[in-house]
């Protein structure tokens, strides 16, 4: 975003450039993230693709600053035309959870057993919003927890986390999310574990949060048919390359890449056949496909 306004509502909102993200092991560098480049535009929401292993999730650990001990990334992550890569470790506790918030796959070990599902909500809200009381802060818990639908809001934010289903559990996590006002949101696998209807519902709670809050979009998953749901464009990633990118429509009409074609190739269709089964090989990944 050098030389773009960044307060430009059109312009986009992260912008990655070259990523790569290495580990430093007893063997040597290992890359798990190689040279991708993408961007969110402001309000829009991304998918981002592919198998387990495929890089996806490190790619939205390196965005937050969270990658494991022995991870190093390099390249450019510009959000509001400010690379987060060379930023302080000091500001980028600013800038997550403020700004940028992340939903967890697994909500049950995110979130701790021991305190209520408000106390925690509360306790977030707090750790970014210096001089609010206790009160105040459980108040900003109560109704981000109505926003996500869940019946009895105030009477259930002193419930703990055995309490409520797993589903219940993933809307605790982006209530967290969203008591931040966040202008972009992280996704990783929000809907893993959870049935189809379930799915479904978590999935129109994050298109609704979308629109009525105009926070941005990063959905992490290997299910292409819930980026269909949710997202406006695609990054298919596989083996920590990027091998495809583009708008929903256009991936799903016309995919490019062979690993694209054989992913959505995976996808059961309405009109198979009863008690048909389609498989689909997706070949190891060659090692010098992985240079």
């Amino acid at each position: 975003m050098t030389g773009e306004n960044v307060n430009d509502t059109t312009g986009d909102m992260l912008r990655v450039e070259d990523l790569s993200v290495e580990f430093r092991t007893a063997n040597g560098v290992t890359r798990v993230v190689d040279s991708i480049d993408f961007a969110v535009p402001r309000g829009g929401a991304l998918g981002i693709v592919g198998e387990s292993g495929s890089g996806k999730s490190m790619t939205s650990l390196a965005i937050m600053g969270l990658l494991p001990k022995g991870g190093t990334a390099t390249g450019s992550i510009r959000f509001d035309g400010k690379d987060l890569l060379s930023e302080r470790e000091s500001a980028m506790r600013r800038i997550r959870g403020d700004r940028i918030a992340m939903i967890f796959q697994d909500p049950l070990s995110s979130l701790n057993p021991y305190y209520t599902v408000g106390v925690q909500i509360a306790e977030a809200y707090r750790s970014h919003r210096s001089g609010v009381s206790a009160r105040a802060a459980k108040k900003v818990a109560v109704e981000a927890m109505d926003r996500v639908h869940i019946h009895d809001a105030a009477r259930r934010a002193d419930h703990y986390p055995h309490q409520f289903s797993g589903g219940m559990r993933q809307r605790i996590m982006i209530a967290m999310a969203l008591s931040m006002e966040p202008d972009l949101i992280i996704a990783d696998e929000p809907t893993t574990a959870l049935d189809v209807t379930v799915q479904a519902q978590i999935l129109a709670l994050l298109a609704e949060i979308r629109r009525d809050t105009g926070a941005g979009l990063i959905l992490i998953t290997h299910d292409l048919a819930v980026v269909s749901e949710v997202a406006d464009r695609i990054v298919v990633m596989r083996g920590g390359h990027l091998v495809e990118k583009g708008s929903v429509e256009d991936v799903f009409s016309d995919p490019q890449h062979e690993y694209t074609r054989r992913l959505l190739d995976a996808v059961p269709r309405i009109d198979d056949e009863i008690g048909e089964l389609r498989t689909t090989a997706i070949p190891v990944v060659a090692e010098e496909e992985k240079r």
